[in-house]
């Protein structure tokens, strides 16, 4: 009789287990799950008022890419890279030169006759015909370059693997590095948790360089020497949110920074003070709003903003309404 009581007792533990077990996964189910209520929601964000969105998105070119990875425009001709090779376009779409490379471009940049473009450990240098007149690599097995900025003597090359910007000649000699650190004993200098850590020359000739994890812009000298920097954290219109943002950013004729970010995707204007301007494109004017790629961003002379949508795979350009 007792070992009977027990084989009962047994069959009805089990059968309870089951039970919890089922009523355990229903309850689970999407359409059964309660609320999370500690769950971070960016809804609020993404509605932006009309009054705030100071451009217009005119017109977009298919440039042909699977996987999309930079643009910049020098002399209002549009260079942009992508799956492994480089073209070249006019303002209207037409395709003025194409370039083949054996890896997959990162980045690119366009001063005088002379086009840079970046690969995840190395760089290489084109002439006007896309033909190669110098290349080298950065001897670090971590190596993840991002961007490449260039002035009249100095190629700077933004590495996110060692988290340093790497200062070389226009012979491709390594000058100096910097870790964006203000002082040697800062306990941290660029804080860089994912491969986002864009720079940028503006046409007044200074070198601004985003710290991404902590949602600040710095400038630089040549040297390495931090002169000044502005941040707009929050997930706020006016700021930067989420980690590793602004994810690309570059300049307009009179000195304001177009910003671009990943997460809740957006493009915004600073003026070159660092305060808030306006909208150019806001998180609805993308195909995912939430978890969306941050497009990579260029000007022209006139100021229209061409960004190149990674998500669409699509160029698009903004004019001031």
């Amino acid at each position: 009789m007792k070992n009977k009581g027990i084989v009962i007792f047994l069959i009805v533990l089990a059968v309870v287990i089951v039970a919890v077990m089922l009523i355990d996964w229903s309850s689970k189910r999407p359409d059964r799950m309660e609320a999370n209520k500690f769950e971070y929601s960016v809804d609020e964000f993404r509605h932006v008022d009309e009054e705030l969105i100071h451009y217009k998105e005119t017109r977009n070119f298919k440039p042909g890419f699977e996987k999309p990875a930079g643009i910049t425009i020098e002399k209002d001709t549009i260079y942009l890279v992508g799956d492994k090779k480089l073209i070249v376009i006019d303002p209207a779409g037409q395709l003025l030169m194409e370039t083949a490379f054996e890896e997959e471009p990162t980045t690119v940049e366009v001063s005088g006759n002379r086009i840079y473009v970046a690969f995840r450990k190395g760089v290489q240098v084109l002439n006007n015909s896309g033909v190669k007149v110098l290349g080298w690599n950065l001897q670090n097995e971590n190596a993840y370059i991002t961007s490449v900025a260039v002035n009249d003597e100095n190629i700077f090359v933004a590495d996110a693997g060692t988290r340093r910007i790497y200062r070389f000649n226009t012979s491709g000699e390594l000058m100096n590095e910097f870790e964006g650190k203000a002082n040697i004993d800062d306990s941290h200098g660029f804080i860089i948790p994912s491969p986002y850590f864009d720079m940028d020359i503006t046409g007044y000739g200074d070198l601004w360089v985003v710290n991404p994890g902590i949602h600040t812009l710095e400038q630089y000298t040549a040297e390495g020497n931090l002169r000044e920097h502005w941040q707009a954290s929050g997930a706020r219109t006016e700021g930067f949110s989420g980690c590793c943002n602004p994810a690309h950013f570059c300049s307009l004729p009179d000195g304001s920074f177009v910003t671009s970010e990943k997460g809740l995707v957006r493009i915004k204007v600073y003026k070159p003070s660092g305060e808030f301007s306006g909208v150019v494109a806001p998180p609805d004017k993308f195909e995912n709003k939430i978890e969306g790629e941050a497009p990579d961003v260029s000007v022209d002379s006139e100021g229209n903003i061409y960004a190149l949508d990674f998500d669409r795979k699509v160029l698009r350009v903004f004019e001031k309404k």
